[in-house]
């Protein structure tokens, strides 16, 4: 597990690989992640969106952005949390993702980043 603090904001993030979606023969690598953000603020927060590096091994990265996560823009209380789960492709055994998420403080209307903590993949094979 990955964990992040910052602004106020704490984000831990589990992985694991998906054996039933994925074919080491094809190059397809599919992971699920486990995002859960605290608003450890005073101040009730919107998350407005993300922000994702992955890196493929040896095959380069790619750079994801949108709105929000999973078709939501949730707000967060002081001490409130939101979760959820998500996919990753990799064509590579092995990669990494790291990222921010954007946020509004909804009693400033100001702005701010939070850091999402790099996390690695791995194919369990090579873990042997």
């Amino acid at each position: 597990m990955s964990n992040a603090i910052g602004l106020g904001i704490e984000i831990k993030v589990k992985t694991w690989f998906r054996d039933d979606l994925s074919t080491d023969t094809s190059t397809s690598f599919i992971h699920n992640y486990q995002i859960l953000i605290i608003n450890k603020m005073q101040s009730p927060v919107q998350l407005i969106s993300r922000e994702w590096n992955v890196r493929h091994l040896i095959h380069g990265g790619s750079h994801v952005s949108g709105e929000g996560v999973i078709g939501k823009q949730p707000i967060l209380l002081p001490n409130e949390s939101f979760e959820y789960i998500s996919g990753c492709e990799l064509i590579s055994s092995i990669g990494s993702m790291k990222g921010k998420f954007h946020f509004k403080n909804l009693d400033s209307n100001t702005l701010f980043e939070a850091e999402i903590p790099q996390f690695f993949m791995f194919y369990p094979p090579l873990l042997n």
